[in-house]
């Protein structure tokens, strides 16, 4: 198992470097963005750990630059800053994981074994439902060809559900897979933001795909 670390705090790189491979993978380090965007680029990995706060290159870049080359490797970001627009940050650019310094190293192995076991599937450059296409990599949405400007959170929710076509999916599950997990509010929260999709995504074009399955949660589906 060949990981590859960037992490620009050189004692604390080691310190990490040390216990993976102690946990039995193999360890690539760089220090700076640029040396971690050609290492990954250039090598096969079976998963990318990557800091935020890089000399050379901004951790969200890297991420960025092999989204767009596609260079699909599963990559969990590690960082010292914890706040929702981080996060939100992160998976919007195809983040796989983010965990917050300091953090648990069982906890980091653990996540890391997950996305490898997991693998690197092949991604969809522009997802599709019906006539509603999302473009995660240019942050773009489009219904029929005519442009839907989305905030951060709507955007998140909406890729979220566009990848589960015709499914239902809770409040619960929602809130866990686009809400900052230190989120402390309601699940409310979930059904105000379907709304405000609603209002974008379907009242201007006369339709109804995004559902209130009563009881269970939403259901997008084709129009």
């Amino acid at each position: 198992m060949r990981v590859l670390l960037v992490e620009d705090e050189v004692l604390l790189a080691e310190t990490i470097r040390q216990g993976l491979k102690a946990a039995g993978f193999v360890v690539d380090v760089a220090h700076d963005g640029v040396d971690g965007l050609w290492a990954a680029t250039e090598n096969l990995y079976d998963v990318v750990v990557l800091d935020v706060m890089l000399p050379g290159m901004h951790g969200y870049a890297v991420l960025q630059q092999l989204r767009e080359r596609r260079n699909w490797v599963p990559v969990i970001m590690l960082t010292a800053k914890d706040g929702e627009f981080d996060q939100t940050d992160a998976f919007d650019l195809g983040a796989d994981d983010y965990l917050t310094k300091p953090f648990s190293f069982p906890v980091l192995i653990a996540r890391l074994r997950a996305l490898i076991r997991r693998g690197a599937p092949e991604r969809p450059v522009v997802l599709t439902v019906g006539s509603l296409s999302l473009d995660p990599a240019n942050r773009q949405v489009t219904r029929d060809g005519q442009a839907i400007i989305l905030t951060a959170r709507e955007f998140g929710l909406l890729d979220y559900l566009m990848r589960r076509p015709d499914q239902v999916v809770s409040k619960a599950q929602i809130l866990d897979n686009v809400w900052d997990p230190d989120f402390r509010g309601g699940d409310n929260v979930v059904e105000v933001y379907v709304g405000y999709l609603r209002r974008k995504i379907d009242e201007p074009f006369g339709l109804n795909t995004l559902g209130t399955v009563r009881g269970m949660g939403y259901r997008l589906s084709p129009d």
